[in-house]
């Protein structure tokens, strides 16, 4: 792949970009698509934006999203022929105009040829931050974030693609599944024709927040059933603002970064813009406290890869704080007395609220 290659190269003019600048789902199983702007943006790998200002296309707002290869949440599987097998993903978050979730598939060859097929929505659902596992000549794909309207609780995604003519077949599973998971990794073992499943992030239904996934899971692909292998009994909870609005946590990360740095302009611009929105002037050194509970305890390590988590030692059982525009999502990995449990949530519901100066709730997070 090549970043550099310009349209003029793919012999690309401004007719043939609007005649393909949509995305679109198959209207035959596996139809091939062959066109040099899908080529070009797959070959390139520049963002939406980019190649609709690049080709002077029309307002994405009116349009609708522009079809690109810059791609979060897709699979990439490497076959032992040398192909390289893109599967689906998504592009930009929800708010963007050019967000949208592909069920496509892309093809790679050793030659650095490129195949890409389309599929009916009903023979294979947008898909985004799923697995991808080649069993033979066949890849297993699991799981699947996907629209809201397509995500379906209890039951998890499983499709099959055939390498050898890009058909995908949706597979009916029976037993105990992790239900509607993403982000997930799964792991073949060939000697017993199962499929490990970890981690991730579970959907439970419109009214509760996504939550991760602690246990795991295994696929038997001779036939198709489920097996929970752990089930951890882990008490966890999300606090959250009670006026369900978004909080205010990274703006006062980025107040306490800029005192941090000495950078006396811009905290005097977010200690302003936050006192406007909280009604008063936030005390950001508060922060620092939030997951300090009053019980003897150490803070453990921060990893880079984690922002926004947080971990502490509590006799001996790590509380981690998970902490997004939402809620912080509390899981106590272990036993802990009730007394101490209470005491965990009141300190940082009352921190929190003192914080942002205004009322915080918790709910139980269960699947």
């Amino acid at each position: 792949m090549d970043s550099n290659k310009t349209h003029q190269e793919f012999g690309i003019v401004k007719e043939d970009y609007l005649e393909w600048r949509s995305p679109r789902f198959g209207t035959s199983h596996a139809e091939r698509i062959d066109n040099n702007v899908w080529k070009w943006l797959i070959h390139t790998g520049i963002s939406a934006y980019c190649a609709n200002e690049e080709m002077r296309g029309p307002d994405p707002f009116e349009a609708g999203p522009a079809w690109c290869f810059d791609r979060f949440g897709q699979s990439t599987t490497e076959l032992p022929d040398g192909r390289k097998i893109y599967i689906a993903g998504e592009h930009e978050d929800s708010y963007d105009p050019d967000f949208y979730i592909y069920n496509d598939v892309v093809v790679i060859n050793l030659d650095g040829s490129i195949e890409i097929y389309a599929y009916p929505r009903n023979c294979f659902l947008p898909t985004d931050f799923h697995s991808s596992t080649l069993v033979d000549d066949k890849i297993v794909i699991i799981g699947n974030l996907g629209y809201p309207d397509d995500r379906q609780s209890g039951k998890t995604q499983v499709y099959t693609l055939d390498t050898t003519n890009y058909k995908i077949e949706s597979i009916p599973t029976s037993g105990d599944s992790p239900g509607w998971i993403h982000l997930h990794t799964a792991e073949l073992d060939s000697e017993n024709q199962i499929i490990r499943v970890k981690g991730g992030v579970l959907y439970h239904n419109e009214t509760s927040p996504l939550i991760e996934n602690i246990d795991e899971w295994q696929l038997d692909i001779r036939n198709w059933t489920w097996q929970r292998l752990s089930k951890k009994e882990w008490f966890r909870f999300e606090v959250k603002r009670s006026d369900n609005q978004l909080n205010l946590l990274w703006e006062i990360r980025g107040a306490l970064w800029n005192q941090k740095l000495g950078w006396k302009r811009e905290l005097k611009e977010s200690l302003e813009k936050l006192t406007g929105l909280l009604g008063l002037v936030p005390d950001i050194e508060l922060l620092k406290e939030i997951y300090r509970p009053p019980v003897t305890h150490v803070e453990l390590e921060q990893y880079e890869d984690e922002y926004g988590t947080y971990r502490i030692l509590v006799e001996g059982v790590v509380v981690r704080y998970v902490e997004d525009f939402y809620g912080i999502q509390v899981t106590i990995e272990g036993s802990l007395s009730e007394n101490i449990i209470k005491t965990l949530t009141d300190d940082l519901v009352k921190k929190l609220e003192k914080l942002e100066n205004t009322q915080y709730e918790t709910r139980l997070l269960r699947v």
